[in-house]
């Protein structure tokens, strides 16, 4: 299976001549969505979810669904009857031949003031990546690859560390890193590479790797 990195959250998911994108927000380059048979969206902040990107998507391929939680799916799902799926904590589906499993109810706490919005995670094809959203939730099974949120108004560098250190993944790729200036980049590199106690990379947008 072949990993895109795209800007900030969003990576795309290539096997057997189909596509997966996940959370093509609006740091996320415009053709982000461009060729994708299936999008699934973690929440609705619009890092995440863009609606214009999604309506791309399905506009430009007849066949192309998405799969996404209930208050994003309220906001798309009018537009394209029957192309927009409802999921949830627990759910299992296949989507373009990508196997899902959803794990997670809440997003991270930003602050107590601000009431806290739905986020789920995938796992995708039996662990092979796992993509959190917004939040350090731990799937409960084993993940190869974790796509690790880096650098959010949310979280520090010790969650971080500790959510590696937790999920005990073969190998971590950053996203959530639209926010991290390329000074700073060098020490995550160092601290989550030396203490999460997994193989950590980092990719630019547009870098791939065989997952």
């Amino acid at each position: 299976m072949k990993l895109t990195k795209k800007s900030h959250a969003c990576v795309r998911l290539q096997k057997d001549g189909r596509t997966l994108v996940i959370d093509p927000g609006m740091f996320t380059e415009e053709d982000a969505t461009v060729g994708a048979d299936a999008v699934l969206v973690t929440h609705e902040h619009p890092d995440h979810f863009d609606e214009g990107r999604l309506r791309a998507a399905l506009e430009a391929n007849p066949a192309a669904e998405i799969w996404t939680l209930r208050s994003v799916a309220e906001q798309i799902s009018a537009a394209f009857p029957g192309r927009v799926h409802t999921v949830g904590h627990g759910d299992t589906f296949t989507a373009a031949g990508f196997d899902v499993q959803v794990h997670g109810e809440l997003h991270a706490v930003i602050h107590p003031d601000i009431p806290r919005v739905t986020n789920v995670g995938y796992l995708v094809e039996g662990g092979k990546v796992f993509h959190p959203g917004d939040a350090l939730t731990v799937p409960g099974q084993p993940v190869e690859t974790l796509m690790l949120p880096v650098m959010a108004p949310w979280n520090k560098i010790s969650e971080v560390i500790d959510y590696v250190r937790e999920v005990k993944p073969r190998r971590a790729y950053d996203i959530h890193d639209a926010l991290l200036t390329d000074l700073a980049r060098p020490v995550y590199d160092r601290q989550i590479g030396a203490l999460g106690g997994a193989d950590h990379q980092r990719l630019a947008p547009g870098g791939t790797a065989e997952v």
